[in-house]
Order: C-alpha cells, then structure tokens, then sequence
C-alpha cells in the first residue's frame, strides 16, 4: 500500500510540478526564472535575509544563491545592505522596482492557479493545502 502511495504522490508531483513550471516560465516571460522569483517572494515575505539563509532555504551551495543575488541586484530588483555591527553580514531587501515585480508576478500566479483551485470545494481545497503544509513541515524540520 505505501508503495503504491510513493508511486502515486511521485506521479502526480512530477505532473504538477512540470505543468506549473512550465505555465510560471510562460507567466514570466523571461523577466525571471522561477528561482530568481522564489528569492524575490522571500525576500519581500521576510522584509530582509541573507544569503545563507537562502542558500539553506533552498538546499543550494552559496556559489548558485550568490549567482542568483547578482543577477538580481544587476537588474536593480534586490540591494545588499550591510549589516552595521558585524561587516561580515549583508542582508538583502528588495529595491521598489523588485516589489513591483514580485507583486505583479505573484498577481499573475494568483490568477493561474484560480482556474484550477476553483475546481475543488472549500473542503477539499483546506484538506490539500494542511496536508501539503504538513509535508512541508515535515521536510524542513529533516
């Protein structure tokens, strides 16, 4: 029976997932890729972090989160601002161009996944985010 389960959360994962990524890079037109938003969205969530909590965050080595933050703050959308007691630590924040486009993205996102959401009842719709949340939960706390 749990076989069967892995089999069938690994299929509809790999599905969901797929399709998502692919309609998000359609979303976003090239403006970003779905990890470049994913720091930005954050980022705007948290006000400011640093880049080990999101390289730990994403499960990433520094070097692909340092790559990620440069190309960011080249298009002016995130700032290093240095911490005043300790010069080792930079946070990162969004600059206001970076808060328009995650809010405008993530208004896209919103509008995408309506047309599916609306597909389940209010119930159904609570039961598949807890449990997903409870896997998340789950996850992060390994």
């Amino acid at each position: 029976m749990l076989k069967q389960l892995i089999r069938r959360y690994e299929n509809a994962s790999f599905m969901v997932e797929r399709r998502f990524n692919a309609m998000l890079r359609e979303t976003m037109s090239g403006e970003l890729t779905a990890d470049q938003y994913s720091v930005m969205r954050f980022i705007q969530d948290r006000g400011r972090c640093t880049s080990s909590e999101l390289s730990d965050l994403f499960c990433v080595g520094k070097s692909s989160i340092t790559a990620i933050i440069t190309r960011l703050s080249d298009k002016k959308l995130i700032r290093r601002i240095p911490d005043e007691k300790d010069r080792r630590v930079t946070y990162l924040s969004l600059t206001e161009e970076g808060e328009a486009l995650t809010n405008r993205i993530g208004q896209m996102i919103h509008e995408l996944l309506s047309k599916y959401l609306q597909h389940f009842d209010a119930s159904e719709a609570e039961a598949f985010i807890r449990t997903y949340e409870k896997l998340a939960r789950m996850l992060e706390e390994r």
